[in-house]
């Protein structure tokens, strides 16, 4: 392919000459025929893939309606992390989201205790314990 010559000639440049862009990798033409569809290996994907699956990523969106956390650890609570969960038969990543999740659960049961004896604290009954008023009183 012949290349352009950068040096000036007779102090013009109305002589310089296209130069053929020749072909190349990412020619229009050449993209424009690589973009023909499979349509038998979409199909097949379709079938595959549920119709609105909240986990899956669909169009790289998230996934679902869930966030992904990073946690750093030390070397000793890493390895007694993949020890516990080599146990149960389990990814240690599956084991600290199990953990997790069931942490969060028991938070959730200790603040709405707490909210309910916050709230019968604030109200006008008063509670009397019934053991007291079925035993004697000492004389």
């Amino acid at each position: 392919m012949p290349l352009p010559s950068l040096s000036r000639r007779s102090g013009s440049r109305t002589n310089l000459k296209p130069v053929n862009p020749g072909r190349h990798r990412n020619s229009p033409t050449k993209e424009a025929e690589a973009v023909v569809e499979d349509t038998e290996l979409t199909s097949y994907l379709r079938a595959l893939a549920p119709e609105n699956d909240p986990e899956s990523t669909g169009t790289g969106k998230r996934f679902g309606e869930a966030q992904v956390f990073q946690l750093r650890m030390n070397l000793i609570a890493c390895e007694q992390l993949k020890d516990a969960a080599a146990e149960r038969n389990l990814s240690p990543q599956a084991l600290a989201q199990e953990w997790i999740l069931e942490r969060l659960s028991w938070e959730s049961q200790a603040n709405s205790a707490q909210q309910r004896r916050h709230e019968e604290a604030h109200t006008d009954e008063f509670r009397f314990d019934a053991n007291a008023w079925e035993q004697p009183v000492p004389r």
